[in-house]
């Protein structure tokens, strides 16, 4: 056996040799940074420049952990992010000695509570709504409440199958993005919306085109498409998975290669107006005899009043079944910045100008309003409700249940919470049971508050929630009532009028 003095040498003489090897290295690296040419910092001040670069990617970390207040973060702030992490775990959503809410703030909703609010006796859980009740297969939709469409391949096979066990359980729908239609999407039994994407993945044929035969197979075991035209994070922009995330298994799902990034086209080829949009609806429609539907972004107030006009001209029952309006401040998807910060209405824009427009129409009654963007907590649903949306559906909210803590790695597939990696060692982290019981905690939550808050304001349930519930904080540090900020036209009171 060896003797201590012998052991202490070997120790010794090994970490000398360490710093010899650590002296050259650092040398080399020296020596790297005075000659090289692409950065001026590391050229000018050599090993101690390299520190500037590792403490602005840490920044972003430690800003949302030491620096930044509750309530100023974006995308999401730690008050929210906290909120939705209480919910999921059943935690509740109380807290003591006031609230971090600056109730002057300019965009602060505030809800009028009635001077007799609704006894808890007298309660009654928000009604099913009718999607498609014309179809061969209506769906009856359970929950204001559900989880907005996020493709396997941009999500690990781990939170999608949680958010399909969670979904099952809450008794929502879970939207498969338009990434196809996996097993995992399948293995809760709950209720699903398939996603057509521009790529039609999972519905096209070897040449990439809409596929009958496909769309059949499908409709099996879905309770209805939506037809994505844009989404928040990249209006004009198709879907993107880097191809670092593309595993074999994605790619036979997709019909693509593995390790090949997935670009979506821009837009649907087939659809280059209004009536070619119509004629997919109603073709996808009488092909599987289920609802469907449309996902946009709004610029404006024009294609959104044209498309109504084509319906008009051909008729009521050539309309979507619903339309999931998405704001531009929508972004789980990869997306390139500039669309990202400067393309697509925000839902606070976007959401009345799509529900006035119906209603001058006189399609209000006849196709749902979704609502997706930012609606993480029970006051930004029943807010959305408030302005004319049926259903709110929300991809951030449930990542955040999932264990997301807003590293903003989606696209690296470094996520170091394992919800959107296809790296099995950082999948590791991310154990369906409990994951899936923090889904269907924070979707009952979510769903229970939007009818307390609905019971405050002397509401039997929150499908009975209208524009004179809530106030807007202005720039003067007043409030106006939501009914005053956005009028409903006139047909709301019995006239038809579409054209401004």
């Amino acid at each position: 056996m060896a003797s201590s003095d012998t052991i202490f040498d070997w120790i010794f003489t090994l970490l000398g040799y360490g710093l010899i090897l650590l002296c050259f290295v650092l040398l080399g690296m020296y020596w790297y940074d005075r000659v090289q040419k692409e950065h001026a910092v590391r050229r000018n001040f050599p090993l101690i420049g390299r520190a500037r670069y590792f403490l602005e990617n840490l920044g972003e970390y430690l800003r949302q952990y030491f620096y930044a207040n509750d309530r100023e973060e974006i995308p999401f702030n730690r008050a929210t992010r906290n909120w939705v992490y209480r919910t999921s775990k059943n935690i509740g959503g109380t807290i003591g000695f006031g609230s971090t809410n600056d109730l002057r703030m300019p965009g602060t909703i505030i809800f009028v509570n009635a001077a007799y609010p609704v006894l808890e006796e007298d309660n009654k859980p928000t009604p099913p709504l009718v999607i498609g009740p014309d179809c061969v297969y209506p769906y009856v939709a359970k929950h204001i409440v559900n989880v907005s469409g996020m493709s396997f391949g941009a999500l690990s096979a781990p939170a999608v199958r949680a958010l399909s066990v969670g979904a099952a359980k809450a008794g929502i729908w879970l939207n498969t993005g338009e990434g196809g239609l996996s097993p995992y999407h399948l293995e809760g039994g709950g209720d699903l919306i398939f996603q057509i994407g521009t790529a039609k993945y999972g519905v096209r044929d070897e040449k990439g085109r809409l596929c009958d035969q496909r769309l059949k197979e499908v409709a099996l075991r879905v309770k209805a498409f939506e037809i994505k035209l844009s989404q928040g994070a990249k209006p004009g922009r198709g879907g993107v998975l880097p191809g670092c995330k593309v595993t074999a298994e994605i790619a036979r799902i997709r019909g693509i290669r593995q390790g090949q990034t997935s670009n979506s086209p821009n837009r649907h080829p087939e659809i280059r107006n209004d009536n070619d949009l119509l004629d997919m609806i109603n073709h996808v429609r009488e092909v599987t005899g289920r609802p469907v539907g449309i996902k946009i972004v709004l610029g404006s107030d024009r294609p959104i009043k044209e498309l109504c006009e084509a319906i008009m001209r051909r008729g009521v029952s050539q309309a979507p079944d619903f339309i999931t309006l998405d704001g531009g401040d929508g972004g789980t998807g990869a997306a390139p910045q500039v669309l990202a910060d400067y393309v697509g209405l925000p839902l606070s824009e976007a959401l009345p100008i799509l529900v006035d427009t119906l209603i001058s129409a006189g399609l209000r009654e006849r196709i749902r309003v979704i609502a997706s963007g930012k609606l993480v907590t029970s006051a930004k649903v029943a807010w959305a409700l408030c302005l004319g949306a049926n259903f709110i559906v929300t991809a951030r909210g449930f990542m955040f249940a999932l264990g997301c803590i807003q590293s903003q790695q989606c696209h690296r597939d470094t996520c170091p919470t394992g919800i959107t990696t296809q790296n099995p060692r950082l999948q590791r982290g991310l154990v369906v049971g409990v994951k899936s019981e923090r889904v269907a905690s924070y979707a009952h939550w979510m769903n229970f508050e939007v009818d307390r808050l609905a019971h405050s304001c002397g509401l039997v349930h929150a499908r009975e929630f209208r524009r004179e519930h809530a106030r807007m904080v202005k720039s003067s540090g007043f409030s106006i009532p939501l009914d005053e900020l956005y009028p409903y036209p006139e047909a709301y009171f019995g006239k038809k009028q579409l054209r401004s």
